[in-house]
């Protein structure tokens, strides 16, 4: 009997002594587990950091750079003009120093450049003249005007007759003043303008918006010229 429980008591610590064994084998691979999870999250942290770090010095160094970039340039700025600022103050200079030794050779080279600027300005000069007249809102008088030609020829007599070479000419330089074709225009009244070689003209648009009281002059061998116009608010008036 005493045999028996000798054996049983050292199965049982055999089978205590293996659970020991399990748990402790368990402990130590968790154990390890553990220590292998830590490292890996810091080797992982560490190269994220130092990936960020070595971003920000690159940042940091195109920021350095740029800034030296501005800087020189300000510095440029101050120091002096550009190439091209150069140039043009070089250009600005002669100009300057032509101009003043065209002055100083006398009057009559400056006389004679101002004049044809004058004259170049006055062709295309448009001058608008209020008027107190209640049916006119505004003259116009404008130097570009030219006379349109002709084929007529010898001695120019005025006729105010429909459908004779004078009389269209009359018509087309009317037209060419108020800048609307002849077919879009109603042709009110042709009449002498006071004088044997001056006639005036009142027309208006089909639609009767526009109106206009055109003066013609002849000019000998180059036909009739628009000298003045009136921009008319009404055609109730006398012709």
């Amino acid at each position: 009997m005493n045999g028996t429980n000798s054996n049983y008591s050292r199965t049982s610590r055999k089978k205590r002594k293996n659970r020991g064994n399990q748990l402790l084998n368990i402990m130590i691979g968790l154990v390890v587990v553990l220590i292998v999870i830590v490292g890996a999250n810091i080797f992982i942290g560490s190269k994220n950091d130092d990936s960020k770090d070595q971003t920000a010095n690159q940042d940091a160094q195109e920021n350095i750079e740029e800034n030296s970039s501005e800087n020189d340039a300000d510095t440029d700025g101050e120091n002096g003009m550009p190439a091209d600022d150069e140039d043009q103050s070089n250009d600005s200079d002669v100009n300057d120093e032509s101009t003043d030794d065209g002055g100083s050779d006398g009057s009559g080279a400056g006389t004679s450049g101002d004049g044809n600027t004058d004259e170049a300005n006055d062709e295309d000069t448009i001058t608008i003249v209020p008027n107190d007249e209640e049916i006119i809102d505004e003259t116009i008088i404008n130097n570009a005007w030219q006379p349109i030609g002709t084929v007529q020829t010898g001695d120019h007599i005025s006729i105010y007759e429909i459908g004779t070479v004078d009389w269209d000419e009359k018509k087309k330089a009317i037209a060419y003043a108020t800048g609307f074709p002849e077919e879009s225009l109603i042709y009110w009244k042709i009449k002498n303008g006071g004088g044997p070689q001056k006639s005036i003209g009142i027309v208006s648009t089909r639609d009767e918006v526009e109106k206009f009281r055109v003066y013609l002059e002849w000019v000998d061998e180059k036909g009739w010229q628009p000298v003045k116009m009136d921009i008319l608010n009404t055609l109730d008036f006398e012709y």
